[in-house]
């Protein structure tokens, strides 16, 4: 049988960091790392959990790219959604997403890949113009549509014809994206090139291209144009800023300074991207992990591969002695269980055409066993691939000013740990601005990462080892405190702080070329983190001329804050004691800067918590605390020890900490706040009520408590209704109590089994105020009882 997408958990709220962005209408999933801060917004799942998905990748586990904001196509523009053909043809044409669906429709599995998958091994070296993407860009799924080549034959392209250009509609700093590809690829059907508007059996999601985008099997992820608006036939590659200045691999003597002064760099198309290169990476040993080093037990080293142009990998091996030897792997490759298939079946709609094609579209698997008594006498695990046209690997990176197309040989090293009967296995790289990984260490130690011995030997690296860039005028002497620094915070006046050093980025933004969103949103505070995510050395270098002032961080301005929360920068919080209060809860207390400082949380909102995993992954969760908004010094979070997958990371990593370990905090957010007086307000716009119902589920009885503690005290009639699976489940069970109109229903929501006994509860009070906070399927289960209640679920329900 052939892999199908498999069931999942479809993300269907906000997340907190995308609601002040122009994605504050994309639902994403919160397992994704994040490359270049909060917008725009790009990332990549963790390696271990793409690899674990299969072949099929879980949409919302996909890699992102984007340029810009997420263009909003509602559900009524979808079928009337237009392309237009135009350029070199005989016939100008238009389509809408209607009509599309008149023509013949394959589905067939396609893996795309960014140009710029492992880039940070490149950027460790010496930062190009790209972000830090780590070892998982790359991503597959079964996409549904329309041949392009079904469609171009209508239109008659001219025989000067010789590219097929293609935009969207997404709005950027330099005009919508763009890029083209070859005509004769676009023509070819065995190259399978798409007009697709499904992903893995749904309509594609709005990161992915919503409502049509083109896929171009073997290519460069680049080249699959998402929102797709227009295709123009010419003779000429795409004038598109983005198909010229992205996308490249430059030839690793041009530097950031030449391309400067010599902007024709970028228009020789011979530097240009189609086809990925032959790649090949090791999931496993994962980052970090660790094994027993045991007689006569083996392990399995297991990673993926993939190729362009629809050549096969025809073979994978691995070295345990430094490329001086090689073992040859077991290699599974999924996407031929699809071409068993009869060419009339169908899949989503579509043909399942792939029966009669020899071309490989997808990643394949590979694996090998080996003694653990061999591993412990290794220095590292490499792997290198070869493609059937005899293509291999590269043992050394080439280094290039986009950081595109990294493909050397992938690296695990393995080290015995001290004292201990274990073998630790550390990757070249973590993604994102994360500390970790092998590389950085060795780079750390001055020792050279590109004289074809991994840092190895005792020679300085002094050519290629990044500089350390200088984003400073000495002359700038004036002091500049955060409360000034602050003030500055608008798109006509704007300060940032990076590294202890205020520049003042007004005009840089007028010439920004990567949008201004990135910095904006750190406008007026620090902008570290999220600025040397993005920047290239010579976009760091141009801050000496916008430099005016070093930041005063020191602990008077500490003890002067009265609030203890900022919006925009990260705060540290000390864990001042942990107390179990039930077989999987804890209640953790904080302290604060200094004793009289307040949190600087209003009732009702919450803040993020950030802390580190051991492989120093940032974790990020959205908690509410439990304590009084006016208590000083302190203040107290109760967490659920999770055990899903998904929620566990975050709880069991705060668990983990140790009295007098620190999280960093960021707040408040949130668009629902109680104010007193019967007085609260929703998205800014205040209303008064003498009548609330709270519905809460499980843990999620502490986004809710603050507000029902002072909702009670103002003489609101509350009541709440709270569901539990069993009484040990019960959170602050006494606190409860003591405030009395409490029912406790010890049972998960159903609208089945309990529907009497919630609509009775809603219709007492029919006139108030509905909050629900629980999951997914509880608040569409309350909904739905509060509609057939004969409330005004739009002015009344709101989840929380």
């Amino acid at each position: 049988m052939f892999p199908l997408p498999i069931t999942t958990e479809k993300p269907t709220e906000i997340l907190e960091c995308d609601e002040k962005t122009p994605d504050s209408h994309v639902a994403r999933d919160a397992r994704l790392i994040r490359l270049t801060g909060i917008h725009p917004f790009n990332c990549e799942p963790p390696l271990k959990l793409l690899y674990d998905h299969g072949f099929l990748t879980p949409t919302e586990l996909w890699f992102v790219r984007n340029h810009g904001p997420v263009p909003n196509v509602s559900d009524e523009d979808i079928s009337n959604w237009t392309i237009y053909i135009e350029g070199m043809i005989e016939k100008p044409m238009s389509f809408t997403l209607n009509e599309l669906f008149k023509f013949p429709q394959i589905t067939i599995p396609v893996t795309m890949v960014c140009a710029g998958n492992r880039r940070k091994e490149q950027n460790i070296i010496r930062k190009g113009h790209g972000f830090n993407w780590g070892s998982a860009a790359v991503s597959t799924a079964l996409f549904t549509g329309v041949l392009i080549n079904e469609i171009l034959q209508l239109t008659k392209p001219k025989l000067e014809a010789k590219y097929m250009w293609m935009e969207g509609i997404d709005q950027l700093p330099n005009g919508h994206y763009g890029t083209s590809i070859r005509l004769s690829t676009a023509m070819n059907p065995s190259m399978g090139v798409m007009l697709a508007y499904k992903m893995n059996g749904e309509l594609l999601r709005p990161d992915h291209g919503r409502p049509l985008r083109i896929v171009i099997p073997g290519h460069i992820g680049g080249r699959s144009v998402k929102w797709l608006k227009r295709i123009i036939l010419s003779d000429k590659p795409s004038d598109n800023w983005y198909h010229i200045y992205d996308n490249r691999v430059l030839p690793t003597m041009v530097t950031p300074e030449i391309v400067e002064d010599d902007k024709s760099w970028y228009k020789d198309e011979r530097y240009a991207l189609y086809n990925l290169n032959i790649q090949s990476v090791i999931c496993y040993p994962t980052h970090d992990e660790t094994i027993e080093i045991e007689e006569e037990k083996y392990y399995h080293i297991r990673g993926y591969a993939y190729n362009g142009g629809g050549v096969r990998v025809g073979r994978v091996e691995i070295s345990l002695d430094q490329g001086q030897t090689w073992k040859l792997t077991t290699i599974n490759y999924p996407e031929d269980l699809y071409r068993e298939i009869k060419s009339d079946e169908e899949l989503f709609g579509g043909k399942l055409d792939m029966s009669h094609r020899e071309n490989c579209f997808c990643w394949c698997f590979w694996n090998i066993e080996v003694s653990i008594n061999e591993l412990s006498k290794a220095k590292d695990i490499l792997v290198r691939a070869m493609d059937e046209s005899m293509n291999i690997q590269p043992r050394d990176i080439y280094w290039n000013l986009l950081s595109m197309l990294n493909n050397c040989w992938h690296r695990i090293t393995i080290t015995k740990q001290d004292n201990t009967n274990q073998l630790l296995f550390e990757h070249p790289t973590i993604p994102a601005l994360t500390k970790g990984g092998w590389m950085e260490k060795v780079k750390e130690q001055g020792r050279n990462l590109i004289d074809g011995f991994w840092g190895s030997q005792n020679e300085i690296s002094t050519e290629y080892l990044s500089s350390n860039i200088k984003m400073t005028n000495d002359s700038i002497t004036e002091i500049i405190t955060e409360e000034e620094l602050s003030k500055h915070n608008t798109n006509d006046d704007t300060w940032i702080a990076i590294n202890g050093n205020v520049y003042d980025v007004t005009r840089y933004l007028k010439e920004h070329p990567g949008g201004t969103n990135s910095i904006l949103l750190s406008s007026g505070a620090d902008a570290s983190e999220d600025f040397l995510a993005i920047h290239s050395d010579h976009a760091k270098s141009l801050l000496t001329q916008y430099h005016i002032g070093i930041l005063q961080t020191n602990s008077n301005n500490v003890t002067q804050r009265e609030v203890f929360l900022s919006q925009k920068q990260w705060r540290k919080a000390k864990l001042h004691k942990k107390i179990n209060v039930n077989h999987d809860t804890v209640l953790f207390t904080f302290t604060l800067e200094h004793s009289k400082q307040r949190l600087g949380v209003p009732v009702g909102k919450h803040l993020f918590i950030r802390c580190f995993t051991e492989s120093h992954t940032k974790l990020v969760r959205a908690y509410t605390p439990i304590s009084e908004p006016n208590q000083c010094g302190t203040f107290d979070l109760l967490i659920k020890l999770y055990r899903t997958p998904k929620a566990a990371r975050m709880s069991l990593c705060i668990n983990a900490l140790k009295i007098g370990d620190t999280v960093e905090c960021k707040g408040p957010f949130g668009d629902f706040e109680y104010h007193q007086n019967k007085i609260f307000s929703i998205h800014g716009i205040e209303r008064k009520i003498n009548k609330l119902t709270m519905i809460a589920g499980g843990s999620g009885i502490t986004r809710i408590y603050q507000i029902f503690q002072h909702a009670f005290r103002d003489h609101i009639q509350c009541n709440l209704i709270y569901f539990n699976k069993t009484e040990k489940d019960i959170l602050l069970h006494d606190e409860l109590q003591s405030l009395k109109q409490v029912q406790f229903i010890i049972t998960r929501l159903n609208t089945n089994s309990n529907q009497h006994l919630t609509r009775n509860q809603i219709q007492d009070v029919h006139d108030g105020l509905l909050l629900c906070c629980g999951p997914p399927d509880m608040s569409d289960d309350v909904y739905k009882l509060a509609n057939d209640a004969g409330w005004n679920v739009n002015e009344q329900f709101i989840r929380f």
